[in-house]
């Protein structure tokens, strides 16, 4: 029988958190974790010329505002592939809200994005908050986001940034218990 990898650990090695690579760095569709067929599936196609500037994902054990896992994006100069599990640590929070799926006109959910980076990613060991990102590659990331969406009727929005407390914070509030 195939594993859910919705429900894995949240944590692991070394107090990391786990990342579920759905759609790797360069993928142009966005590819989503089925958990009634546990297989990935094609959500969408990113708008033309779009691809992903890095590894996009799931932090399993999580559910967010929206209904589905936290989202992470992992910071680093690798590409993976599908399934691929990351242990990682939290740069900060992209603070996204968006139009509530199923809501009434005006109601908003949040969906934010926590920036990640694996623990074995050595060659960036030395970044330990999204603010040591350059403020080009912070508005960068800002309008990937909302380009990713421009087409599906989201509506998203950008709040603001928040470091890796925040993350943290979130991943306490968000995490699925047992039982």
């Amino acid at each position: 029988m195939a594993t859910d990898l919705t429900r894995l650990p949240l944590r692991g090695q070394q107090g990391a958190f786990h990342v579920v690579v759905e759609s790797p760095r360069g993928s142009t569709v966005k590819l989503k974790y089925d958990t009634a067929l546990k297989a990935f599936t094609i959500s969408r196609p990113l708008t033309r010329g779009l691809r992903y500037p890095f590894d996009w994902g799931f932090i399993p054990s999580t559910r967010g505002p929206d209904g589905d896992p936290l989202d992470a994006m992992v910071y680093w100069d690798d590409t993976t592939w599908p399934g691929v599990v990351l242990p990682c640590r939290a740069l900060g929070v992209l603070q996204v809200d968006q139009k509530k799926r199923n809501g009434r006109p005006g109601d908003r959910e949040r969906n934010d994005r926590i920036l990640t980076v694996p623990i074995s990613a050595t060659r960036a060991e030395h970044l330990q908050t999204y603010q040591q990102l350059s403020k080009r590659e912070r508005d960068e990331l800002e309008h990937f986001f909302l380009t990713a969406v421009h087409f599906a009727d989201k509506d998203a929005r950008i709040l603001g940034w928040e470091g890796p407390e925040g993350a943290e914070r979130m991943l306490r509030q968000f995490e699925l218990t047992e039982g």
